[in-house]
């Protein structure tokens, strides 16, 4: 073993032991990361899929948080493999030569004591700083690493921030330690509440405005009563291991009955209610119904003569309805579409309408978004592998989404991202009608084809980066979607938005509220429009959607008429609560009771309008 000795952290020198004793590893000797090969690390990706797409959106918050460059944002599955890795574009070679490549395998075992592979061990949030590191190449290495466990407190992944640059002081890293950890909690939680949309699910805390973050308590029950999972802090809460609460009755757990705790279920709960434990511990808590198909009558319904498709989107627009009947008709003679449009359109959900209106609405529908996904997996997402074609690949294979669209449509989203020496075999595959999965033999090949991009593709292949054979192959009929304030239909589609986010049941919108939303100029586009409708819903406690509850750059943007409206009704607002403290000599539980608010929505009101006792 080398002179060098690991730190005074407990934690550390553990796992300084295992790696001398256990896993005889030389921390003097340079050797690159073990790699798995493609197919097995596709596998594992595939395994994982549901909280990749959960953690991809956190993952990239955080590394919006992270000041400067010289971090790489890391997960990895349970064996420390690593399956995503963000980085600023400059930084990849530096985390490459570090060994931070998808796919490597930076488990204790093999590595020796480092973020990843020590947080899998330890089971705890951690940090590896530079010479902490057992193997004397990771030394330029500072990691942060939380783990993510499942619903039923398995141990599911690792999330680990890393730096190659300056040695971050010691302030630094108990920040990056303390953002790696608060996002993965965060992560936790959402994962949890995906796999659980289908049951009840009961959200508590002992502080009812701590509801709705990561430290509240998450329960998932069936119709029975009976808990199917928890997590750590219900674990915590009530005192109970993860295997004790399996299978337990609710009303073992707390001082009600079933039906009187159904009676306070919600789907989009806002308010909290007191829930008592048996042993007189108060908590506050709300209770989330199992996700229901969307009521069809909500949908938008169709005018006189217009092209729908089979439970489709709102498409009322005039070019719409033009490029629709247009599309149709190229689709039908095999005509390869080019849909271009703004980001956020709605480009995906065209193409899937005019799928349902073709003769090919009973078979497959595949997109593939060529922007989403690492270059180094496309190629095998798109033409799949054959079983045996390689160690590790799975004895089934993998049909790519080429062959799971046979029949059907495929379209390829974002095609002008798509690197180029893919682009060469794709081009080959569209002509000759076949394709050829890796390590297989030929297969004849039945898709239409629909591409879509926000970029100028001729400017792309002016300027060298998409081929230009592969252009005017795809490049059968091309139709322009609209942008949202270029629409006609922006009433019907808010509506139904509105209905489809609020699960059948909208709350009723002012008038100004309504005009503002109608007026804006939505650069982000149709999807901008559905998160800000999602946001308000998330927020909403009750009756009608107003003004107030905009977003301010929607706010800011309205009519001046509105926004003096708006501010006289927030006037008004606050001098009523004024009025009400005042006749109660400010005492705030009378007043809530009163204007029927819990106390923590009366406390946030108070806040907003600057109103405190002097």
């Amino acid at each position: 073993m080398s002179s060098l000795q690991p730190a005074s952290d407990p934690l550390i020198a553990r796992s300084w032991q295992r790696c001398a004793e256990q896993h005889q590893l030389d921390p003097g000797q340079w050797l690159a990361p073990c790699v798995l090969e493609h197919g097995r690390m596709l596998e594992r990706r595939e395994y994982l899929q549901p909280l990749l797409r959960v953690a991809s959106g956190e993952m990239h918050n955080l590394q919006r948080q992270l000041a400067g460059d010289g971090h790489a944002l890391l997960l990895t599955d349970a064996q420390g493999v690593i399956l995503e890795c963000l980085a600023a574009a400059g930084d990849r070679p530096l985390f490459q030569r570090a060994g931070l490549w998808l796919g490597a395998d930076w488990s204790e075992a093999g590595e020796g004591t480092n973020g990843i592979g020590t947080c899998l061990v330890e089971r705890q949030p951690l940090t590896i700083h530079r010479q902490e590191h057992f193997r004397q190449c990771h030394s330029s290495l500072s990691c942060s690493a939380a783990p993510l466990f499942d619903d039923q407190g398995e141990l599911l992944a690792v999330l680990d921030l890393s730096s190659v640059r300056e040695a971050p002081s010691r302030q630094q890293q108990f920040h990056s330690m303390a953002l790696v950890n608060l996002s993965a909690k965060v992560i936790e939680s959402a994962y949890f509440l995906r796999c659980h949309e289908q049951h009840w699910l009961l959200r508590f805390h002992p502080q009812g405005e701590c509801l709705g973050l990561f430290s509240e308590g998450l329960l998932a029950f069936d119709e029975q009563g009976r808990v199917l999972a928890a997590n750590a802090a219900a674990v915590n809460l009530l005192g109970h291991s993860q295997q004790a609460l399996r299978g337990q009755s609710l009303e073992q757990l707390f001082a009600c009955t079933l039906g009187q705790l159904l009676a306070q279920a919600r789907r989009q709960p806002r308010l909290g209610w007191p829930l008592y434990r048996h042993d007189g511990h108060a908590l506050f808590a709300l209770l989330r119904q199992p996700a229901r198909q969307a009521n069809p009558a909500t949908r938008c319904a169709p005018l006189p003569g217009q092209v729908v498709a089979r439970r489709g989107p709102c498409l009322r627009d005039p070019r719409l309805q033009r490029a629709l009947k247009q599309g149709l008709r190229a689709y039908e003679r095999d005509l390869p579409l080019l849909l271009q449009g703004e980001t956020g359109v709605g480009k995906e959900v065209f193409a899937k309408a005019l799928h349902q209106i073709s003769s090919r609405a009973q078979q497959p529908f595949v997109a593939l978004n060529c922007a989403a996904l690492p270059e180094s997996l496309i190629e095998s997402e798109l033409f799949g592998y054959q079983g045996g074609s390689f160690t590790g690949a799975r004895k089934e294979g993998m049909r790519g989404k080429l062959l799971q669209a046979q029949g059907g449509t495929l379209l390829l989203d974002e095609i002008g991202d798509m690197p180029l020496a893919l682009q060469t075999r794709l081009l080959r595959v569209l002509e000759e009608r076949q394709v050829e999965p890796l390590g297989g033999h030929s297969q004849a090949l039945d898709v239409r084809v629909i591409s879509a991009s926000h970029h100028d593709l001729a400017q792309r292949v002016a300027s060298g980066q998409f081929r230009a054979d592969l252009y005017y192959r795809l490049h059968g009929l091309a139709l322009a979607l609209p942008a949202l304030r270029e629409r006609e239909d922006r009433a019907a589609l808010l509506d139904s938005l509105l209905a489809e986010e609020a699960q059948g049941s909208p709350p009723p919108l002012s008038e100004a509220c309504r005009r503002t939303l109608l007026d804006y100029s939505w650069p982000g586009n149709v999807r901008q429009l559905r998160h800000v409708l999602r946001g308000l819903l998330a927020l909403h406690e009750g009756g009608t959607l107003h003004w107030q509850a905009l977003p301010a750059e929607l706010r800011q943007a309205s009519p001046p008429a509105e926004q003096a409206s708006a501010g006289a009704l927030q006037q008004a607002e606050r001098q009523a609560l004024l009025d009400t403290l005042q006749a109660h000599a400010w005492n705030v539980s009378d007043c809530a009771r009163q204007l029927g608010l819990s106390r923590n929505t009366l406390y946030r009101k108070l806040q907003r309008h600057g109103i405190r006792r002097h």
